[in-house]
């Protein structure tokens, strides 16, 4: 069975996130702009609100959605989301712990895992 949901990808260039370039795949249901896209990311990163299968936490794609919101308004909350993390909302427990404990080495193994997986450097 073909999957009938629009989809579209997105490439996010974070120059404050490690210079990473990271890809993302949304797909929209049909009741958009009612009910949020899934979004999630198909380049790894180190980050708390971002599983290691590239679900994502945030509050605007789950209760706090709205139909005025369009892409572009997502997409520049999970910029900011990637440079302004919420440990408190984390899906990695253990990147959050070392992103409250210690931050400088949070960014070290953000910088390695980018480099590694999003071409940062």
């Amino acid at each position: 069975m073909r999957d009938s949901h629009p989809r579209a990808r997105a490439r996010v260039a974070k120059p404050r996130y490690q210079n990473g370039v990271f890809h993302l795949d949304i797909t929209f249901p049909s009741d958009y702009p009612f009910k949020p896209p899934k979004v999630h990311f198909t380049t790894r990163i180190y980050h708390p609100n971002i599983s290691s299968t590239g679900s994502i936490c945030i509050d605007i794609l789950k209760d706090a959605w709205s139909p005025a919101i369009t892409v572009g308004k997502l997409l520049l909350s999970i910029c900011s989301l990637l440079t302004e993390p919420n440990p408190d909302s984390a899906l990695e427990q253990d990147i959050a712990h070392l992103y409250r404990s210690n931050r400088s080495e949070y960014l070290r193994q953000a910088a390695a895992h980018t480099k590694m997986y999003a071409g940062g450097g």
